[in-house]
């Protein structure tokens, strides 16, 4: 048996701060379920020399591709092998094609924290059985200002969001254009109306960009695309079977709605029931859907049962029902992830 300790990364936020163990600890428990080749067990939390870790042990040293893996952990800041009392540093290799600020530049009220978007994304991708370093297409359909969207990146995934509030979408056209004119990131862009059987759905944001100057100047490069739509078009818009992945955060009870509707509306289970059967069309069998959300306005049995209508199968077992946690008075925020067959 060998033993590992994870020094936990330290969020800006102190109440994310607070619940990071907890979480990790579920994290790190699909991680060994879905993608290490040593069997993880005994996944606790210990103090060592005054600092907090989470500790576990694997039935044999973790290899290149386990260290490489384990590495994506959301909230891992660095690793060791416990030997003794001895901490051996290992070295971590993240899949970030790019640089941090990416993910931490923006700053505005509702921000989802990135360290959780980023554990959503990693859960979600474990579910479909693929990895970090592949080509996949993403799919935020309620994207906001692109926090998840910067995570793909951040992976070298294809990535693609929806989000009907006008001033979401303006910030984050100039946000993504100037972050990659200031890191000099070879790229076009192209935006504009949006329009399909002479109806104005809206407007587009079409970005193709190279992880590396030499890749772009070979043609290997990414795509970014985030339309300010209704999500209920996303079937229209994106092909059928077409999505790897959907990562999204659902609204936690402020207004949101769509062209479509007479009037906005407060009830996010009313929008996941309408809008899930229309993602659902657009994943690929085989792909998977992580949704977080606010337990206080939809429960989730409500939200499973709305997941399993559509045809996916839930993850309930293990590690996949402790991901809850306190966001603030108004807000205690969970996740749940569906595989489709």
């Amino acid at each position: 048996m060998s033993q590992y300790a994870i020094l936990v990364y330290p969020s800006a936020n102190r109440v994310y701060t607070d619940s990071s163990p907890k979480l990790l600890r579920a994290e790190l428990a699909v991680f060994g379920a879905a993608a290490l080749s040593a069997g993880i067990s005994e996944i606790s939390e210990a103090e060592i020399g005054g600092v907090g870790y989470v500790t576990f042990t694997t039935e044999a040293p973790l290899g290149e591709a386990d260290l490489a893996c384990l590495s994506n952990l959301s909230a891992l800041y660095a690793l060791f092998e416990v030997t003794g009392d001895l901490l051996r540093p290992l070295a971590v290799r993240r899949a970030d094609r790019f640089d941090s600020d990416l993910l931490t530049i923006q700053k505005y009220p509702g921000k989802t924290n990135e360290l959780f978007t980023k554990l959503l994304l990693n859960v979600t991708l474990l579910t479909a059985g693929r990895g970090f370093t592949e080509p996949l297409e993403l799919l935020d359909p309620l994207c906001g200002r692109g926090t998840t969207l910067n995570q793909a990146m951040m992976y070298g995934f294809h990535g693609t969001g929806f989000d009907v509030d006008g001033k979401d979408f303006d910030a984050y056209e100039l946000f993504v254009k100037t972050w990659l004119r200031n890191k000099r990131i070879k790229h076009t862009a192209d935006s504009g109306a949006l329009r399909r059987n002479k109806v104005r759905l809206g407007r587009r944001l079409e970005i193709e960009y190279g992880l590396t100057k030499e890749q772009y100047k070979a043609g290997d490069t990414r795509r970014l695309t985030v339309y300010n739509c209704d999500t209920l078009t996303t079937d229209e818009l994106l092909r059928a079977n077409s999505v790897d992945l959907i990562v999204t955060d659902a609204p936690y009870g402020v207004q949101h709605g769509s062209h479509r509707e007479a009037t906005l509306s407060r009830s996010p289970s009313d929008l996941l029931a309408a809008a899930v059967p229309v993602w659902t069309r657009v994943l690929r069998p085989g792909g998977a859907l992580g949704i977080s959300w606010n337990t206080y306005v939809t429960k989730r049995e409500e939200l499973a049962a709305i997941l399993t209508r559509a045809g996916l199968e839930v993850r309930d077992d293990g590690p996949f029902g402790e991901f809850e946690h306190r966001v603030d008075q108004s807000i205690v925020r969970d996740l749940i992830v569906a595989r489709k067959p």
